[in-house]
């Protein structure tokens, strides 16, 4: 997929891996819709930077874990910049806890941000990629999503169940020329990471990460635009960690 005028809609776009991700697209043509459920200063600074490039960006607040407004995000994106082409899910966050500290509450929740929310807003996009014969969407799962972290129960599932939806959802809309493919970073340098202490950084630094440093949001954006530009790869997931998933014992 060429991106020159493209338009793509990144949730989780206003910070770390999404927001890298929406000024990468946008140097190579994009216009971009960064979604959050809020409309912050990091949200503004995204958007400054992109049309900076001078490329078109569009703020749209909704929580995509709600049917209705992942459904609204997506029309207001398609309204507001002429289409969608692309759909990069990054949001997401921490969800500490083994089986027996973990709420139910915070188990669904985990759900519907990393699971439901993709669920919903592929349902409002991917028809509309439908129509023009071309499309891409890019999940970010995790290398805790396969291997495994322990206290961290719900967020290791949820990450695992990204690369078989992308696997499912890539044979349903190949014949459409609709690619979805998955990244699965390792420790990377974003507000995510940044309450690790200083025992457990030295540790991934010395011990598990083979490389010996962390990622950046980035490193882990050239590879989303790999995905999304190459247009001969679909139902792949990719991990991006340093080795770390080789060394976890």
């Amino acid at each position: 997929m060429k991106l020159e005028n493209k338009i793509a809609l990144i949730t989780g776009g206003t910070r770390g891996i999404g927001a890298a991700t929406a000024i990468a697209l946008a140097h190579h043509g994009a216009h971009v819709a960064i979604n959050g459920r809020i409309d912050d200063d990091e949200a503004k600074a995204v958007k400054k930077a992109i049309l900076d490039l001078g490329r078109r960006c569009e703020i749209v607040t909704a929580d995509c874990a709600k049917p209705a407004e992942a459904t609204r995000c997506v029309q207001e994106t398609n309204e507001r910049l002429g289409g969608i082409d692309v759909v990069l899910h990054s949001a997401g966050g921490p969800v500490p806890g083994s089986l027996l500290e973990l709420a139910p509450e915070a188990w669904n929740s985990a759900f519907d941000v990393h699971v439901h929310a993709i669920f919903h807003l592929c349902r409002a996009a991917l028809p509309l990629m439908r129509l023009k014969k071309e499309g891409a969407v890019i999940l970010v799962s995790s290398s805790a999503g396969k291997r495994g972290v322990m206290g961290n129960l719900a967020y290791q599932v949820v990450k695992g169940a990204l690369p078989q939806f992308t696997r499912a959802l890539a044979r349903e809309f190949a014949a459409d020329n609709i690619r979805i493919n998955c990244v699965a970073p390792g420790v990377i340098r974003t507000r995510f990471h940044a309450n690790m202490s200083e025992a457990q950084k030295k540790l991934n630094l010395e011990q598990r990460i083979p490389l010996g440093r962390e990622g950046t949001p980035e490193q882990v954006a050239s590879l989303i635009l790999e995905l999304v530009t190459n247009d001969f790869i679909t139902g792949e997931t990719f991990t991006i960690d340093g080795g770390l998933t080789m060394r976890i014992p």
